[in-house]
């Protein structure tokens, strides 16, 4: 609120949306409460937040008045999607320093959204910073702060925030060191000497990431700039970068902590970090890729935390949880899991496993690479340079005995024969496979070479999976989502009354965005005498699928609305991870 606020009290007040009297009350209120250094333009700005929060009026009902009376529009931020040229061309130092939101930018026109149009030199600076005309909108302030935090991220008022200012300049003081050290990062290097800021502003960018949950840090050398993007649940958010003319060093860096050659930058390379951050040991899996701009890092954060997710944690109702629990618990068969990469098959893989993990069964599994290590579990990395693939290494595992084995992917005809036959000597078979669906676990397999009798034979079940965003717990409300939402995702109009639909409105603890968290909406196909049978007969997908449906097998659509109306998700959230049935 600014000065204005006494005038925009008189258009409430004009409009008897309150009365004089309600405004009188609150500045009494105000007065009795205040030290005596507040000005009248506080005052007034005090008693117009109190009647907010007392109910007299709303935020919404402000800015509706504003806009009536400055002949402007009144604009839903939770509505809009802004592209992400138009959010670098306002920074958001600028958007949170005047405390507006860019809604679209062409060559000689920004829109902008705004909430206090008696501000006057907020346009101006903005139309002279741009050097474009500024057409305003009114917006709320909340619904500002929520489009600032969910499309530019977190404010950054950390230590990195001024170090990363410092290291534009050519003098390194004493106490950016103290701040480094301050986050309590091990294994990372000492940070003395001349490289030091190179090192500690390394030990800030992982620290930041672990403080926001992210999963993946992206390091992406452009034309002009060094950008640092984060991904947290699933999206990307940037945040501020250092300097372009330190991108060589941060890079050398990051390659000698993850030991791979610095010298070497015509290739792609594969490292590992091993750190600990506040007293938890940390890994992180370094991918280098060359690029016309120089070498693109990927640090995704391996948490092993999450290796101890509780099935309901997954994501799983209870009936789909007593399927998986009694599919896993099988003696021998093949368990597909299926999707995209990022979809979190590894997660449940790792945490079916932590669930039978027991003293009387022998576990081993083949990975490439071993991302977490689980006690009581042999696990084995493959490494092709000395002739250890998933092949050999499978035929090694089998005369070891294992109750169980894991294969990290089926990615050929010997890997999958070997895992399927496995299988049929009596081994529980768990792997992963890249499909867009459940049923087409079984055409992947005979496609890259598995007769159809074997499949039928030795799969037990396949389950698809995505990921999806959760509704933040502490900022869930009530919502009723718009016809057309319902209308794309499936839901139909009778069952809208039966539904328990939320939406989060954004807070501090899930950065504005509404959503913390992720957990699977999935698709269990269970193999049954019958889809056995039309497996060996090499019967369509089609008609697979369309049988798997009759017998109960619900669509990761289907459990998605499930999710929808029990508050868990939203309607965005599930209408871009899955697609509706086919059939």
């Amino acid at each position: 609120m600014t000065s204005a606020d006494d005038y925009v009290l008189q258009l409430l007040a004009e409009r008897e949306i309150i009365t004089d009297d309600d405004i009188e009350a609150a500045l009494g209120e105000v007065r009795e409460t205040a030290s005596g250094e507040e000005g009248e333009a506080d005052e007034n700005s005090l008693a117009l937040n109190l009647l907010i929060e007392r109910g007299y009026t709303t935020s919404a009902q402000v800015a509706e008045t504003l806009a009536e009376s400055f002949n402007m529009e009144v604009v839903d931020l939770d509505s809009v999607r802004v592209d992400e040229e138009t959010l670098k061309k306002v920074p958001a130092s600028l958007a949170r320093r005047y405390h507006v939101f860019p809604l679209e930018i062409d060559e000689s026109e920004v829109k902008l959204a705004i909430s206090d149009p008696l501000d006057v030199d907020v346009t101006d600076n903005i139309a002279q910073y741009l050097r474009k005309t500024v057409t305003p909108y009114i917006a709320t302030t909340e619904s500002i702060e929520k489009a600032i935090a969910g499309n530019y991220g977190q404010e950054d008022t950390s230590e990195m925030a001024s170090f990363i200012s410092s290291l534009d300049t050519e003098e390194e003081d004493a106490k950016n060191k103290d701040a480094a050290e301050g986050l309590d990062i091990e294994g990372l290097g000492d940070g003395d000497g001349e490289e030091g800021p190179i090192i500690r502003y390394v030990q800030m960018v992982i620290a930041e990431a672990l403080k926001r949950r992210t999963s993946d840090i992206h390091l992406e050398p452009l034309e002009k700039e060094f950008r640092v993007r984060y991904r947290i649940d699933g999206v990307l958010h940037e945040v501020e970068g250092p300097p372009k003319r330190l991108q060589p060093a941060i890079i050398s860096r990051i390659k000698l902590m993850s030991n791979v050659s610095i010298a070497e930058k015509r290739v792609p390379q594969d490292g590992r970090i091993s750190a600990k951050a506040g007293g938890k040991d940390i890994d992180l899996r370094v991918s280098v890729l060359p690029t016309a701009f120089g070498e693109s890092i990927v640090m995704r954060i391996l948490d092993k935390e999450g290796l101890k997710l509780g099935l309901p944690e997954l994501g799983f109702f209870s009936d789909d949880q007593a399927v998986f629990e009694r599919i896993i618990a099988m003696p021998d068969g093949v368990f597909l899991v299926t999707g995209p990469t990022g979809s979190g098959k590894s997660t449940t893989l790792y945490s079916a496993l932590h669930y039978i993990n027991q003293p009387d069964r022998k576990i081993i599994t083949v990975e490439d690479p071993v991302e977490y290590e689980m006690a009581g579990i042999n696990q084995v990395q493959v490494r092709r340079e000395v002739g250890m693939d998933f092949t050999s290494a499978l035929r090694a595992m089998l005369r070891q005995a294992p109750n169980i084995i894991m294969v990290g992917e089926i990615r050929d005809k010997e890997t999958a024969e070997i895992a399927i036959n496995a299988s049929l000597t009596g081994h529980m078979v768990f792997s992963t496979l890249h499909t867009n669906d459940a049923p087409s676990a079984i055409t992947r397999l005979v496609d890259i070479g598995v007769k159809p009798f074997l499949v039928s034979a030795s799969l037990r079940a396949a389950m698809a999976q995505r990921l999806v965003r959760k509704i933040c717990v502490r900022c869930k409300a009530d919502h009723i989502p718009e016809k057309k939402d319902l209308d794309a995702v499936g839901i139909r109009p009778d069952d809208v009354d039966e539904g328990n639909f939320k939406k989060g409105e954004g807070c501090a603890s899930c950065s504005g965005t509404g959503y913390r968290g992720r957990f699977g909406v999935f698709e269990l196909f269970t193999v049954n005498d019958e889809i056995a049978q039309m497996i060996y007969e090499e019967r369509t997908l089609v008609e697979l699928r369309r049988k798997a449906l009759d017998l109960g097998m619900r669509s990761m659509r289907d459990d998605g609305i499930r999710k929808i109306m029990a508050g868990m998700t939203t309607c965005e959230e599930v209408l871009k991870s899955t697609v509706a049935a086919a059939i």
